[in-house]
């Protein structure tokens, strides 16, 4: 009588920086026989040798498999039953691996974050499905496990208006080279983004932002190409906003990668990722710094079962090291699902959004120093006008009371008059500004949304588009407005029409700035004889004179 031969998985880039996690996850909850296959035949059998060390009676085998000239028949004859691609980067990336594992009959996994990669992968479905095969892409942090998050953050919601995700690690998790390249692959690149409503192009590392991180404290974050840009709105047709967003632990590091896309933003670079090799060498100098513990969130806004304003947030802490295991837990979920017949979905190829759950990745972490937390509250904090304004608010018209209650948002529609700056100086600063050109009838939007204690506004005419973060400045009477690093303190009065803004002072980076170089502002909302919210805005900065001028009508959408 003999005993059947356990099944054989291959993890490609086995010995690398993800893969290794991936395959020490197959040895310790599986009893398949792991082949350790990359370019480097030495650090397979490296890591194949420590691993037999560590768990006697175990079957680890090493190979060399190249990804870029791997064939059906060379994967045949390793003869594995499911075959998982953590090699990377995938940005740029051919479908060739995966079309020869599926050609040669075999189940494949990967944990490919890259956007071109994961939206061209369907096109291998009906080979897939021919060869009776299931296929995935994308078991990783996203689109797996942020999409795990968002279904059951929206379970039974009306409407989903509003989705960011963000993910920090800590500064001490390893740097493989082909994570380096992939975050250079896009930095400084044009990356397409639905925001307020419409798509449009922001640079990658770019949209840079502070965020308190439950667990973490406040780290910069900035733009990332993932697949979630695409797979958010295409999941949630609602959505009118998904961002997703990185950031590294050291301010000096992320904002140096920020100082890093500027160039290429410029045009005088077209490809950073060459660039690799030394960017990890440099960030290397910095591994003492920092800590080992790392974070995801995913929020979203919009509409509850009952119609109510809703928002949510999912959010997960690493520590001891363990964020870099989150890539891969979907990856070996998915895996061992196949080897215990539970396969993720049926034949074909499928992207990972949607195909995990989070109760499945919460078991897979919880062998690890991971913890997660769901919090949901109502947007209902006081009004930002109201408590600036006091009880002042009350002589305010009702339709711009209206307008300055975002629950959670307010979206008004109408037309504008814009005049641009005088001078040519002038206009190259209302250019970095994205303020709009002379015209003098063009289409306003405008959406006030609520976030934490604040609120952001974005003002769209015509193709020009900018925004801006109003919060309480803890003074009477005074409100807080904030265009990336200037922050300005506006002294806001109210009046039987609506309500004035005007300059007190300023920062740049949290320094006080000299208030003789403020720039003026001369603003006022009001109610129109007909009901409708008016607007007159003008900000002026000596010596360039007036930078731009806006007014119109607008109604609420």
């Amino acid at each position: 009588m003999t005993t059947a031969q356990a099944p054989r998985v291959l993890v490609l880039g086995g010995a690398g920086a993800f893969g290794r996690r991936l395959v020490e996850g197959l040895v310790a909850t599986t009893s398949a026989t792991v082949i350790v296959a990359g370019r480097r035949l030495d650090a397979c059998e490296a890591l194949a040798a420590e691993l037999r060390a560590r768990h006697s009676g175990r079957s680890i085998e090493a190979a060399r498999l190249d990804r870029a000239v791997a064939t059906a028949a060379e994967i045949t004859s390793l003869d594995p039953v499911i075959v998982a691609d953590a090699a990377g980067p995938f940005q740029g990336a051919h479908l060739r691996f995966a079309c020869a594992v599926i050609s040669a009959g075999r189940h494949y996994v990967d944990i490919a974050d890259a956007r071109d990669f994961v939206a061209a992968f369907p096109a291998l479905d009906a080979e897939a499905r021919a060869a009776g095969v299931v296929a995935v892409t994308g078991a990783s942090s996203t689109p797996a496990v942020s999409h795990a998050a968002l279904d059951v953050l929206t379970d039974g919601w009306t409407r989903v208006d509003r989705v960011e995700i963000a993910i920090s690690p800590g500064n001490r998790a390893p740097r493989g080279l082909s994570v380096i390249a992939a975050i250079l692959s896009y930095t400084g690149a044009s990356v397409r983004v639905l925001r307020d409503g419409g798509w449009s192009a922001a640079p990658g590392w770019g949209l840079l932002a502070s965020r308190l991180m439950p667990g973490l404290g406040r780290r910069f974050l900035s733009l990332c190409e993932t697949p979630d840009l695409d797979l958010v709105p295409a999941r949630f047709p609602t959505v009118r906003t998904a961002l997703f967003r990185a950031g590294l632990e050291l301010p000096i590091l992320h904002l140096g990668l920020w100082s890093l896309s500027l160039p290429r933003r410029a045009g005088l670079v077209r490809d950073l990722a060459r660039f690799a090799g030394p960017a990890q060498r440099l960030a290397s100098l910095f591994e003492r710094f920092g800590s080992d513990r790392g974070g995801m969130t995913v929020e979203a806004e919009g509409l509850g079962a009952e119609g109510a304003c809703a928002r949510a947030r999912w959010s997960l802490v690493a520590e001891a090291g363990d964020g870099p295991n989150v890539p891969i837990l979907p990856a070996l979920s998915f895996m061992r699902g196949l080897l215990e017949g539970r396969p993720p979905a049926g034949p074909g190829a499928h992207v990972a959004a949607g195909l995990l759950s989070l109760p499945a990745f919460e078991a897979e972490a919880a062998r690890f120093a991971i913890r997660t937390a769901i919090s949901e509250s109502s947007p209902s904090a006081p009004l930002l006008f109201g408590r600036a304004l006091g009880p002042d608010l009350a002589r305010l018209p009702e339709i711009v009371r209206a307008v300055h209650d975002p629950n959670p948002s307010v979206r008004l529609v109408g037309c504008a008059e814009t005049t641009s700056a005088e001078t040519a100086a002038g206009r190259l600063v209302a250019r970095l500004f994205g303020f709009p050109e002379t015209v003098p009838q063009i289409e306003a939007e405008i959406e006030i949304r609520k976030t934490g204690d604040g609120e952001i506004w974005t003002r769209r005419f015509g193709r020009s588009c900018f925004r801006s973060r109003l919060s309480a400045s803890g003074e009477p009477g005074v409100l807080v407005e904030r265009f990336g690093p200037f922050a300005f303190d506006l002294a806001i009065a109210a009046n039987p029409d609506g309500f004035t803004l005007a300059v007190e002072g300023w920062r740049v980076f949290g320094l006080s700035a000299p208030r003789r170089l403020a720039p003026t502002t001369e603003a006022r909302g009001f109610a129109l004889a007909d009901g409708a919210y008016g607007f007159d805005v003008t900000i002026a900065l000596a010596p360039f004179g007036r930078l731009v001028r806006y007014r119109g009508r607008l109604e609420p959408a």
